[in-house]
């Protein structure tokens, strides 16, 4: 048998660093995708490990094809997901969502309003680059018109958005976390209550501070009643369409696995479509696969609700497996452990290790210049420290999305706070300090780590742990 190099961290850092510079020149310069520089990367690393290391291709291979299939779930879900959009924006479910949300607009509490408006919109969309640069763009006018300065604005925009693209199933980041860290969609979702909706309150009531003194101002309404006087004129809104998000949010409390629970969402969608909106069958089937289109006149509601279908997700389908290719490469080859072991000299506690995780997710932001890689890269990472110190996988992949998700609308050459510049027409430096969400759920995050605060434990099969190490949920 050939013996082969145990890799050392210099091995390790030389397909990280091509892949940084490859797709910081890919994004920043040519503003392309990040798949093709992840592509340069895996041969870099697989060409490491056969002339550095002394492995074989075919062992390389079955180290991508492993990693893949760990991500299948994830894969099924994201698939399942594109077709629940395009069902509940046929059916007028996210819709109606967004004509209530609208509706609470108020001059004393505008702040907290948008705030709450956006995390609404985010949560029925899935996406905070369509809430910002729809529903966001008009409450900038609205601030303006109150004499709010827009930086203020857009940061309260920017927290909710945030804040919904982060809690909803529908999001393709919130899927990707649990499949980098080896948990579940729903039970991810539910632990990162314990950093996000805290977070939230306290950026309300900062809000709420900051707004107070804006009470007296007139409220001019007019951009959101564009898009209420459109939404209506094109669905028949009603009370009866928020059944089914209620439904799936039941699902996800009865902790009923997600490809059912959103399977069940997406025929919800369709019976209603065909109930409340009179689509037919065949609509309902298109805009499952498709996905939603709509031509109202309105702007700002077309650039909403055309979207979803699962033909709408195979991007990010096509970025989650070659970044697992990649994870796995570096797995199998044992690149990632010479990192991991690199990071525990210094990463000594729980409180320390999640420090380093946030840390690491922020730095691939801003040298890497993509959320999802700042998910991806520290989430392969550290997947094996995490499950040797005997901490649950969901406490991984809720610090990948409380620093990679949310560190990245702050970073003025990210692709996320560049989209946001470009929409809400102010520089992340200058909204940065108002977006309360983004960085107060990190800091969150960083103090449970060290009080040791829903920090969920496992032995070593895997089983999850109360505070008294006694297995309370077992590892199938």
């Amino acid at each position: 048998m050939e013996t082969k190099k145990q890799a050392t961290l210099l091995h390790a850092l030389i397909p990280i660093v091509v892949l940084v510079a490859s797709l910081f020149v890919a994004i920043t310069k040519f503003e392309a995708d990040p798949h093709i520089p992840i592509i340069v990367a895996i041969a870099v690393a697989s060409l490491v490990a056969i002339i550095s290391l002394g492995y074989k291709w075919d062992e390389i291979e079955t180290g991508a094809i492993e990693t893949i299939q760990m991500s299948m779930q994830a894969i099924l879900i994201l698939m399942v997901i594109g077709s629940v959009i395009g069902t509940w924006i046929l059916s007028g479910t996210v819709p109606t969502m967004i004509y209530y949300g609208l509706k609470v607009l108020s001059p004393g509490i505008f702040l907290v309003a948008t705030t709450l408006i956006c995390s609404i919109v985010a949560l029925a969309t899935g996406s905070s680059w369509t809430t910002a640069g729809t529903v966001g763009v008009a409450l900038i006018g609205v601030g303006q018109g109150l004499g709010i300065p827009s930086a203020i604005v857009a940061g309260a925009i920017v927290s909710g958005a945030y804040f919904g693209d982060k809690m909803s199933p529908l999001s393709d980041t919130t899927n990707l976390a649990p499949a980098m860290a080896g948990t579940t969609l729903f039970e991810h979702i539910r632990h990162m209550f314990y950093t996000t909706v805290p977070s939230l309150l306290i950026s309300l009531v900062l809000y709420g501070i900051i707004g107070a003194k804006y009470a007296g101002a007139t409220l001019d309404t007019a951009n959101i009643d564009i898009i209420l006087e459109g939404i209506s004129a094109n669905f028949n809104v009603s009370p009866l369409l928020l059944l089914p998000p209620v439904i799936v949010i039941i699902l996800v409390v009865l902790k009923v696995p997600a490809l059912p629970g959103l399977l069940a969402g997406t025929a919800l969608g369709g019976i209603f479509a065909m109930i409340f909106q009179g689509s037919g069958l065949g609509d309902v089937i298109n805009a499952a696969h498709y996905g939603f289109e709509i031509e109202s006149g309105v702007e700002m509601v077309d650039e909403l609700l055309n979207r979803g279908g699962l033909d709408s997700m195979m991007w990010t389908v096509s970025l989650i497996l070659l970044a697992m290719v990649f994870g796995g490469i570096m797995e199998r080859t044992g690149m990632l452990g010479s990192i991991g072991n690199a990071i525990l000299k210094f990463a000594n506690n729980t409180g320390s290790l999640i420090l380093a995780t946030i840390l690491t997710s922020l730095a691939v932001n801003i040298l890497a210049a993509d959320q999802y890689l700042s998910i991806v890269i520290p989430g392969r990472m550290y997947k094996d420290v995490y499950r040797d110190r005997g901490i649950h996988p969901k406490v991984l992949s809720r610090t990948l999305e409380d620093a990679g998700t949310l560190t990245s609308a702050l970073i003025p050459w990210n692709t996320c706070g560049a989209f946001m510049q470009s929409a809400l027409l102010v520089s992340p430096l200058a909204f940065a300090p108002y977006a309360f969400l983004n960085w107060i759920n990190p800091l969150v995050a960083i103090l449970y780590g060290y009080i040791g605060f829903s920090i969920t434990k496992i032995d070593k099969d895997g089983n999850e742990l109360d505070k008294n190490g006694k297995v309370v949920v077992t590892s199938k």
